[in-house]
């Protein structure tokens, strides 16, 4: 099984920029679909994107399309959310996940990081 590490997060002011990397070991990445997720206090952990192998295809929730890329590179092994234009509201827990399929579901992902904080000051 895939092991994926998250790093990258932090505090930043509203319309501020964030690039969060997940680095992933004991398999390639190429084998997996990857996504991101995040997780608020108090409320459900959210889909907010998603990428295809190869990169060929990507996904955003409606709430985070245009200011929020995904992207990979299998060679480095990782798998990038660049953030702009960033909201109170993106403040959250960002989690990387491997998969087998492209889901907005959490429970299509096997495989976890432990997490990164994004922090939006107004």
């Amino acid at each position: 099984q895939v092991q994926l590490v998250e790093s990258g997060g932090g505090l930043v002011q509203a319309g501020g920029s964030l690039r969060l990397s997940c680095a992933a070991s004991g398999r390639t990445l190429s084998f997996y679909v990857m996504g991101w997720f995040r997780q608020a206090p108090g409320k459900e952990r959210e889909f907010v994107a998603a990428i295809s192998w190869r990169g060929t295809s990507t996904y955003y929730a409606d709430s985070v399309k245009g200011r929020f890329t995904i992207s990979r590179d299998d060679a480095k092994n990782t798998v990038y959310l660049q953030m702009n234009s960033l909201k109170p509201e993106d403040t959250a827990v960002y989690y990387c996940a491997a998969g087998g399929q492209i889901s907005y579901h959490d429970t299509d992902f096997g495989s976890w990081g432990q997490g990164t904080q994004v922090t939006v000051s107004s």
